[in-house]
């Protein structure tokens, strides 16, 4: 059992642990394909993440996705949303 999540966890928070994952969901990467129940290979040593899914069913499962719609209200934080880069990048902002 592990823990993956694109935010912030305590410290209380016990066995493998995988934060600040870039939002590749939002972005329709392949780890928005993952439903509960799917099996995930996760190798410390290599930092790797690998679903035990067949490509083509990855694939299958994006086309069908409904499109992401962000729910920010706010000007500045859909401005910061816009010009910063992905977490993977160095989320930083960009002009």
């Amino acid at each position: 059992m592990a823990l993956i999540t694109d935010g912030r966890f305590s410290g209380g928070t016990r066995g493998a642990c995988i934060g600040h994952v870039s939002p590749e969901a939002a972005a329709r990467g392949p780890i928005a394909a993952i439903r509960e129940g799917d099996m995930i290979e996760i190798d410390l040593e290599k930092r790797s993440l690998k679903v035990r899914l067949e490509d083509s069913d990855i694939e299958k499962r994006l086309t069908e996705l409904a499109p992401f719609e962000s729910k920010i209200q706010s000007k500045w934080l859909r401005r910061y949303a816009h010009f910063v880069t992905s977490a993977d990048t160095g989320a930083v902002l960009t002009s």
